[in-house]
């Protein structure tokens, strides 16, 4: 039993390691400024995303478990608690753009300090202590995937379109493959995590769903079928919900997000690879899900449930697909190869019909950890498959992303169903 635990505190070691390690490398060609930037409220600078990761280590892990730890600056803890009201105060979500202090440099050691203490301390730590760690690891990976999303967000907002980091890939011009639908299980299914690996609260526990006849698309849809449906889409109130035809008047909404039109007239895309040439044959992406909902209307068909999504999920390898690793692809990508469904993981996050509530059974944690995911199960739309800047290694089958119907600053695009 001995020897079982040391293994399982080296391998925790070793995930705590490589996770801390890729955050930091995420920055390592940005300016203080860079990073100190918040461009809208719903967005953090990528100084507080390095900052606030390193406080749940300190705040969950050694301040809880580890006797005399000392923490680096108990004033942190104001600046870098997200959510947690069991952990007393914090500063507003959109003001974290304006603590121009500590700078990056502190925020660096300070991740430094932490780093140690934690591996000094994974030893000793109880088995249920260190999945607090593996938590920890997880949620990080969330922010690197937020620290691109929002930094993509404030480079876009700069006249000069710089470029964060240059894909190693480049556009092709070849048509989209035509979209083919390919017909699900139905009847009763079982859905949720109820394997032994990680998953999040919310993705418990496994239950039984109902399916009904259905199909979902074989691919996601291109920005060649999104621009079909710009032609007269953004005009039509009869496609829109109510609050998304509001949403689309109030904002002057046209096009997905970081599509621009250059002098020749043709549609150009804004990425953390700059801005290039819409490519026809690639997801499109940023959009909303009024967006989605409204194209799904528009094609004659509908969102998927997350139900639906998940039972043609679970035999593909979640590690495939274009998603965030040493080749820097961080733009979505065209379909390729000839599987039966493609796309399931990485390139967008795919809006699903099915609203972010609790499934059957569940219940949050004791104490602060409790408020992480149950908290937020109301007014929020469910996403699945992960995107090109998700962690490679971090979505499985029953990973439930969620947002509010009006956000698409995230990495988010479409996948048609219907009924059969």
């Amino acid at each position: 039993m001995l020897r079982a635990t040391v293994r399982g505190a080296d391998r925790i070691q070793q995930r705590f390691a490589e996770v801390r390690s890729i955050s930091v490398g995420l920055v390592e060609n940005l300016s203080d400024g860079d990073t100190t930037a918040q461009s809208m409220p719903d967005a953090s600078p990528a100084k507080w995303h390095l900052a606030h990761t390193t406080w749940f280590f300190e705040s969950f892990i050694l301040s809880e478990f580890v006797p005399h730890y000392r923490p680096f600056n108990a004033r942190f803890s104001t600046l870098f608690n997200s959510y947690y009201e069991a952990k007393g105060t914090r500063i507003a979500r959109g003001a974290r753009g304006i603590i121009t202090r500590p700078s990056l440099q502190e925020i660096l050691e300070y991740r430094v300090y932490v780093d140690a203490a934690v591996s000094r301390a994974l030893d000793g730590l109880q088995p249920s202590v260190r999945s607090l760690v593996e938590l920890g690891c997880h949620h990080e990976e969330q922010h690197q995937e937020l620290l691109l999303t929002d930094l993509l967000h404030l480079l876009s907002q700069n006249p000069l379109e710089p470029i964060f980091r240059p894909s190693v890939d480049r556009p092709t011009s070849a048509a989209p493959t035509p979209l083919r639908w390919v017909e699900g299980p139905h009847g009763v299914v079982q859905m949720g995590h109820g394997g032994s690996g990680f998953s999040f609260d919310c993705e418990r526990p496994r239950h039984t769903a109902w399916l009904s006849p259905h199909a979902l698309a074989d691919r996601l849809v291109t920005n060649a079928e999104w621009l079909q449906f710009m032609e007269d889409g953004y005009r039509r109130p009869e496609l829109w919900l109510s609050d998304g035809w509001a949403w689309v008047r109030d904002n002057a909404i046209q096009a997905p997000l970081y599509w621009r039109r250059r002098d020749s007239c043709e549609w150009h895309q804004f990425g953390l690879d700059g801005l290039r040439p819409l490519e026809m044959s690639a997801p499109v992406c940023h959009v909303s899900y009024y967006e989605a909902e409204a194209f799904a209307r528009w094609a004659g068909a509908r969102l998927p449930t997350e139900a639906e999504w998940e039972s043609a999920a679970d035999e593909p390898d979640s590690t495939e697909g274009f998603l965030l690793d040493g080749t820097h692809v961080m733009r979505p990508r065209p379909a390729a190869g000839r599987e039966r469904i493609r796309q399931l993981f990485g390139d967008v996050w795919q809006w699903t019909g099915s609203a972010f509530l609790p499934y059957p059974g569940f219940r949050t944690d004791p104490g602060a950890i409790g408020e992480y995911n149950g908290k937020f199960m109301s007014g929020q739309f469910v996403l699945r498959g992960g995107s090109c800047v998700t962690p490679r290694g971090h979505v499985r089958a029953s990973y439930r992303n969620f947002f509010y119907p009006h956000q698409r600053w995230q990495f988010t695009g479409v996948r048609l169903a219907k009924d059969l």
